[in-house]
C-alpha cells in the first residue's frame, strides 16, 4: 500500500515538514516558514532535571503544538489517536492508510533504522505514506533523507517508547479546509499570539525569561556534564542543525516574517523581520562557543556565550513587543 503525491522536499523541520507533506496530499502549499510561523512554533525552554544527563535547550513550542495551531488557523480537519497498545496504534494507521489518508506519527527518532545519530528524542515527527510485509515509508527531514523507510518492527518500537516528550502511539490525519483560507488574517492572529506568549511565560524556564536563565546556567556546563567533549558538543549541533535552541527556528521565524511581509503591510512587520535578521546569527555564535568549550575545556568559551544569550533575552524581548503591535486589520 504505497499513497502518491505525499511529499515536502528539503524539510528543515520534522514537524512542519510532516504537515507539509500531509497538507500537500490535500491539495495545501505553504512553505515551511509558513507554517513554523501560522503554528506559533517560536518559544524557548531551558530544561533540566535530577533524571537527565545534560541540560535540554529549546527553541520552540512543545511537540504537537505547531500542527494543532495550523489546523485551527486554516480552518482544517485534525484528527488525532493515541493508544496505549501496539496493536491498536498499528490497526489506526493501517487504517487510514488504507482509506488513502498519510497519516502525521509522533515517535521517538533513537529506534528509526535511518537515523546515523541516535539520540533519545520522543518529539520527533514523520509522515506515514504507505507499508508492506516488511518496511513503513515515511516522510522525513532532508537532513535524514527525505524519503526513507523503517522496519515496521523499529516503528512500533519508536511510537511504543516511554519517557521525556514522547507520546501514546500518536497518529493523526487532516482533512482540506472548508472555506477559502484567509491568509492575512492568520499571519495577524499568530504573529500576534505568539508574540504575547513568549513575552509573558508562566515560569522563568520559558521565553525570553527561558533565554536569561540559559544565560546563567550555560557558564557552569564543564561542571554540570560528566562528558563534557560528548555532552557539549552535541548540545551545540542540536542547537545548530536540530533547532532544539538555536538559530534554525530563528531563521525560520526570520524567513517567515519575510513572507509575512509580502502579504500583509505593516511597519511592525518589517522592522520585526528586520531584527530577527540580526538576531538569528548570534544563536550560531552561541553553539560555536559551546562547541568549543566542550572540544577544548576552554571556560572562557562558556562566558562568552553566556553573555551572547544575555544580549539575545533583551533582543527578544524587544523583537516580540514590537510584534504586538501589528494592526488587526
Amino acid at each position: 500500500m504505497i499513497i502518491e503525491n505525499v511529499a515536502f522536499p528539503a524539510g528543515r523541520h520534522c514537524e512542519t515538514t510532516t504537515l507539509g507533506a500531509l497538507l500537500h496530499h490535500r491539495g495545501v502549499d505553504l512553505s515551511e516558514p509558513m507554517l513554523f510561523g501560522l503554528g506559533e512554533g517560536l518559544g524557548f525552554v531551558y530544561w533540566d532535571a535530577k533524571s537527565m544527563d545534560f541540560p535540554f535547550l529549546g527553541g520552540r513550542t512543545k511537540p504537537g503544538m505547531i500542527t494543532r495551531t495550523v489546523a485551527d488557523r486554516l480552518g482544517l480537519t485534525l484528527h488525532i489517536q493515541e493508544t496505549a497498545s501496539p496493536r491498536r496504534a498499528w490497526q489506526n494507521v493501517a487504517a487510514a492508510l488504507d482509506a488513502g489518508r498519510p497519516v502525521g506519527l509522533q515517535l521517538d527518532s533513537y529506534h528509526l533504522d535511518y537515523f546515523t545519530t541516535r539520540v533519545r528524542f520522543g518529539g520527533h515527527f514523520v509522515a506515514m505514506y504507505g507499508y508492506d510485509d516488511t518496511q513503513a515509508y515515511l516522510i522525513d527531514t532532508a537532513q535524514q533523507g527525505g524519503t526513507v523507510t523503517t522496519t515496521l518492527t523499529s516503528l512500533e518500537r519508536a511510537r511504543n517508547e516511554r519517557g521525556p516528550m514522547t507520546a501514546r502511539n500518536l497518529s493523526y490525519t487532516i482533512a482540506s479546509p472548508t472555506a477559502r483560507l484567509d491568509l492575512g488574517d492568520a499571519i495577524r492572529a499568530s504573529i500576534r499570539s505568539n508574540a504575547h506568549a513568549f513575552l509573558k511565560p508562566p515560569i522563568a524556564n520559558l521565553g525570553h525569561r527561558g533565554i536569561g536563565k540559559a544565560a546563567r546556567q550555560v557558564a557552569r556546563w564543564l561542571d554540570r556534564s560528566s562528558d563534557p567533549t560528548r555532552d557539549l558538543p552535541l548540545a551545540a549541533a542540536l542547537m545548530e542543525r536540530g533547532g532544539t535552541g538555536g538559530a534554525l527556528f530563528r531563521n525560520m521565524y526570520r524567513d517567515f516574517l519575510a513572507e509575512c511581509a509580502t502579504i500583509v503591510d505593516d511597519d511592525n512587520l518589517r522592522l520585526g523581520h528586520q531584527l530577527y535578521a540580526e538576531i538569528a546569527p548570534l544563536w550560531t555564535d552561541v553553539s560555536h562557543h559551546i562547541a568549543a568549550a566542550g572540544e577544548t575545556s576552554d571556560p572562557d568559551h562558556l562566558t562568552r556565550a553566556s553573555a551572547i544569550l544575555t544580549k539575545l533575552a533583551d533582543r527578544e524581548r524587544h523583537a516580540m513587543q514590537i510584534l504586538t503591535g501589528i494592526r488587526t486589520d
